[in-house]
Formats: structure tokens, sequence, C-alpha cells
């Protein structure tokens, strides 16, 4: 099923098992989508602060998503602490 049609499957009412399924489906893709651009925004120097803002989360809640999971060769821009 495409994205369009998992898209209004989960928008239907009327039959909630297979709107579930759909919203559940919509779930993992965007899971995985952030995922990949959180790694795309760190490589391309952004640090935690920029991607969690860039989410509308905190720096800690983004860090703490995703920072055990993202490739190890990638090197994420420290803050200055004075």
């Amino acid at each position: 099923m495409e994205s369009q049609e998992v898209a209004v499957a989960a928008s239907d009412t009327s039959d909630p098992r297979a709107g579930l399924r759909a919203v559940s489906s919509l779930r993992m893709l965007a899971e995985s989508l952030e995922f990949r651009q959180v790694e795309a925004a760190l490589r391309a120097g952004m640090s935690w602060l920029e991607v969690a803002e860039a989410l509308g989360v905190s720096r800690q809640a983004v860090h703490k998503k995703y920072a055990k999971r993202i490739d190890p060769s990638i090197v994420v821009p420290r803050r200055n602490r004075s």
C-alpha cells in the first residue's frame, strides 16, 4: 500500500481496525524518516540543539532518543561551555 493510501485508510473511521493498522504504519514511517533526517542534520553540522528546535522538542529529548542509534562515524558539534 502506498503512503497516500495508508493516509486515507488512517483517516477513514468506518473500519477502526484498518484505520488503527494504517496509523501504526504511518507512525513507523514517520519514525524512520525522522531518524534519517536527524542523521542527515548531524552530518551537515547541525547541533543537537538545532535538531531539537527543528523538531519542536528539547535538546535532551532528541539526544536521548537518537544519540545511541546514530552512525558512530558522525562527528556531532559540541556546545562551547564557558
